[in-house]
Formats: C-alpha cells, structure tokens, sequence
C-alpha cells in the first residue's frame, strides 16, 4: 500500500492513566477519549553532540529524550481535571479544588492525523501533564471560542526507553481498528 502523501487535522485523542507496579512494571487504563483536541505539536528533547577532529567534524551523535508537546483543547474537561491533573470534587458542592498537594498522573496519550489514503495513529506512552495555564479574553462583535493548553513531557519509557509508536499503511486491520480500546503493546515472541 502506497504512503500517504499528505497530512491534515488531529482528531481521537484518547489519553491513559499508567500505574507503576513493583519493580517499574508499567501497566495502562483503559483509554478514555480528550473530546475538543485542536492542535498538537511535538518538539524533539535530546542535543546533539559533535566530536571534531583532523580539522573537520568527525562525529556526529544526537540522543532522543522523547517529545515537548504541546496539545490544545476546546476545553478541558471535568474528567480529566481529576483523573490526571489531580483535582478533587469537593462534597456536596462539587466544587473543583487544586492545592499544593494536588499530583498528576502519568499517562499514554493517544491521537491521529488524517491523511490523503488513511490515518495515522500515533502513541506517547509515557507522559507527564503540567498544569494548564487558564486564560479567556472578553466577546467583542463576534464570540471566538477560547481555548486551553497542555502541555505534556514525552519521555522514554524507563522499562525498555519507548517513546512513541504509529500505524503504517501495512499495519494489520486488528492492530489498526482496537488502537484506541487498549494502549497498543506489541506482542510477545
């Protein structure tokens, strides 16, 4: 099957919450969908080292320390605010509260881009959430939607340094179509 020529658009988001067992074993949740994704942008973490010698550059290595990313959201929703941010529903209030004690969650972070044949999915498998910044502008003649940003560490997975895994054109209907029911681990030979 032939690549896709081009790419466009972000949809199926879909993050999942890691526990860390005895030993640093790794296991995932069951991936819950991030409605209202708008953009994303990932950014390489690592440097690049050059080694010079007889007068020229000699050597070249560079490292991958995973991914700076960026992800825009409509809105943030309640769900996730607790799940990985770490809010707590207050009683019979329900009052969303953040405090210093207020931990997040690591997770897997599930999404796609479209294409001109067939979209491809992508996962971060080890990620960690920052706080969003909370911003809003007032409506003049026309009410623009506001949006809000995470910002999500990509890093290598300490068990075996996985950072990210996609789809190709030749990647099986079964592997393709269950993406977003289970975070996709490769089968054991």
């Amino acid at each position: 099957m032939a690549d896709n020529k081009v790419v466009f658009g972000l949809r199926n988001a879909h993050y999942s919450i890691i526990t860390e067992g005895e030993g640093g074993a790794i296991t995932y949740s069951t991936p819950v969908a991030l409605k209202g994704a708008v953009e994303i942008s990932l950014e390489p973490r690592g440097e690049t080292t050059d080694f010079y010698a007889d007068d020229i550059l000699y050597y070249t290595t560079s490292t991958n320390q995973g991914y700076e990313t960026t992800l825009t959201v409509a809105n943030i929703p309640q769900e996730f605010r607790t799940d990985v941010l770490g809010e707590t529903l207050e009683g019979t209030d329900n009052v969303l509260t953040e405090s210093v004690e207020t931990k997040t969650k690591k997770i897997a972070f599930m999404f796609e881009f479209d294409g001109d044949l067939k979209a491809v999915r992508h996962c971060l498998y080890y990620c960690t959430v920052t706080r969003p910044s909370l911003t809003s502008a007032t409506k003049s003649e026309s009410a623009e939607p506001q949006t809000q940003e995470l910002a999500l560490i990509s890093a290598p997975r300490p068990e075996d340094g996985v950072v990210k895994r996609s789809t190709t054109p030749e990647t099986p209907d079964g592997v393709y179509n269950a993406w977003y029911t289970n975070v996709y681990l490769p089968a054991v030979v």
